[in-house]
């Protein structure tokens, strides 16, 4: 997942969000958020993670049986190769054995070519559904900051997980912030099943970044 694993770094540069307007004589309320983490630790992230490795390996065992017939077809070349180099063997052998190989060999061309396509438009496939599904994950945590931002009457949220386009975090100081991830966090998982919050390990999920990165 490589191009998803990109996802989260510019998908999240946007960590400035303002909700209301405040003006120069008034305090200025801001909190920070690490979206980042509470991408990671959402349990709805962690279910589609293993809804998708599910289908990954779905996708790998179909390719397993593919590779196994095409491994068949080798072993079979192999031995009418042995046959064909054997002198005791008389022409009119020879021919028909030689015919045998060359359809063989045919066959495994395209037997090969059919599960690379497979597996191209199978990934493809697959991919693009993840990035889908973790763009809804990833609205739905922003629509959750923004109402407890209104609710607590905060004028900005800053994302303090959020990079630049040169990889350097897009927030270096704030001043008197409050720190709202673990109150979101608590929010985002009350209604998790126990079995939810076990994480995946491998492969990781990722947010996604916007068109175009």
């Amino acid at each position: 997942m490589t191009k998803i694993s990109r996802f989260i770094s510019a998908a999240l540069a946007a960590a400035l969000v303002s909700f209301g307007s405040a003006s120069a004589a008034d305090k200025i309320n801001i909190a920070t958020v690490d979206m980042q983490e509470l991408f990671k630790q959402y349990y709805r992230t962690n279910e589609a993670q293993k809804q998708i490795n599910v289908e990954r390996a779905r996708i790998q065992k179909d390719n397993n049986e593919r590779l196994s017939r095409i491994r068949e077809l080798e072993e079979s070349l192999s031995t009418l190769r042995k046959q064909l180099e054997d002198p005791a063997i008389n022409d009119s052998k020879k021919q028909t054995l030689y015919k045998d190989f060359q359809a063989k060999q045919q066959e495994g061309v395209a037997l090969d070519r059919e599960r690379r396509e497979f597996l191209q438009r199978r990934n493809q496939a697959l991919n693009e559904k993840m990035v889908q599904r973790m763009k809804g994950i990833l609205e739905e945590i922003r629509k959750l900051v923004e109402e407890q931002a209104k609710k607590d009457n905060y004028d900005y949220v800053l994302d303090k997980s959020a990079l630049s386009t040169s990889q350097v975090p897009f927030l270096l100081y704030t001043k008197d912030a409050t720190d709202i991830t673990s109150v979101l966090l608590k929010d985002l998982n009350k209604d998790a099943p126990p079995e939810s919050l076990k994480k995946e390990e491998e492969p990781k999920a990722e947010a996604p970044a916007p068109e175009g990165q």
